[in-house]
């Protein structure tokens, strides 16, 4: 049934009366876009730092080893890339809306929580010391707490260690792509074919070893990446558990909407069916599609669908 039928929605077919279904979802994705940007330019806490707290903040000051440039493009662009690869192979329109609208939520979300907690904590890196101080020579009030001479900006940014972005993002991004990638292989249906492991599993490596390099470059601290890796993980799943069945569930290959549009087809089939069968001699029972007294009620989502595949939503 389900080779039959894909392809009957299309971008071309469906497309825009998905889009305008999800159209509140579309317009808090934008806030959320406007939300991330404010968080970026607001001044970050600045926690006391003290002379003999500079034991763990004096590591060397180095670059990244994976630009921030490129977080976006594997983050994003990478797991976009599939999604548009897989729609061709399937012509499915609510597979890759969904897939697109979770992944951007997933990231958006993780992002604003990210910077929105960097603000407000404003733990210190562990290259700290020479932010502060690029001379090395550290310099203190009455306090006992620091009083920088370098770069704003730099000295800035260096209080902005907890949680990793790169680590969250990474996670928020290729953790969607990996829990994507389970459903359409399906790689949990119990028939032990270990090997589709190795594609789930490979995004959630490249992100881990993100993180990893965030601690070898001295730009932030294990916690903070652990921190970090642990929120995109978590949001990653939430958002996809949104649009998507679990990957180990039997029709966890694809979206809910897909499925419940093929229900609202099988039910108005049915019904079409009924109204062109003669009429049947009352046994005294109602023929009203109940079961010993039981009856489903209408569900709303259904009804939504349908008026999906009409063009009426």
């Amino acid at each position: 049934m389900r080779e039959a039928q894909l392809g009957a929605h299309t971008l071309r077919s469906h497309g825009m009366t998905v889009a305008r279904t999800h159209m509140h979802d579309w317009i808090i994705l934008v806030l959320l876009v406007i939300l991330e940007c404010v968080l970026l330019i607001i001044h970050p806490f600045y926690r006391f730092v003290g002379k003999d707290m500079m034991t763990d903040l004096s590591y060397p000051l180095k670059s990244n080893t994976v630009p921030i440039w490129s977080v976006p493009v594997y983050a994003m662009l990478l797991p976009l890339v599939i999604f548009i690869f897989i729609y061709f192979r399937r012509r499915d329109v609510y597979d890759l809306h969904h897939a697109v609208l979770g992944l951007l939520y997933s990231v958006l979300v993780t992002a604003v929580l990210t910077d929105a907690i960097k603000n407000a904590v404003g733990r210190p890196r562990p290259d700290f010391f020479w932010r502060c101080f690029p001379d090395g020579k550290a310099l203190y009030d009455s306090l006992g707490d620091v009083i920088c001479h370098g770069d704003k900006s730099v000295i800035r940014e260096g209080h902005k260690s907890f949680p990793s972005g790169h680590t969250s993002w990474s996670f928020a991004g290729l953790g969607f792509l990996s829990l994507y990638l389970s459903g359409k292989i399906q790689a949990f249906d119990g028939k032990g074919h270990v090997a589709k492991l190795c594609i789930v599993i490979l995004p959630l490596l490249f992100a881990a070893l993100v993180g990893i390099s965030r601690v070898d470059d001295y730009w932030h601290h294990w916690q903070d990446v652990f921190a970090g890796g642990l929120l995109g993980l978590v949001i990653s799943t939430i958002c996809y558990l949104q649009f998507f069945p679990p990957p180990y569930h039997t029709e966890g290959w694809g979206p809910y909407a897909y499925f419940q549009v093929l229900e609202a087809a099988r039910v108005q089939g049915t019904a079409n069916g009924a109204m062109q069968q003669p009429p049947q001699v009352d046994n005294g029972e109602e023929e009203d599609g109940g079961f010993m007294g039981l009856h489903l009620v209408d569900n709303p989502t259904v009804r939504r669908e349908e008026d999906v595949e009409t063009g009426r939503g």
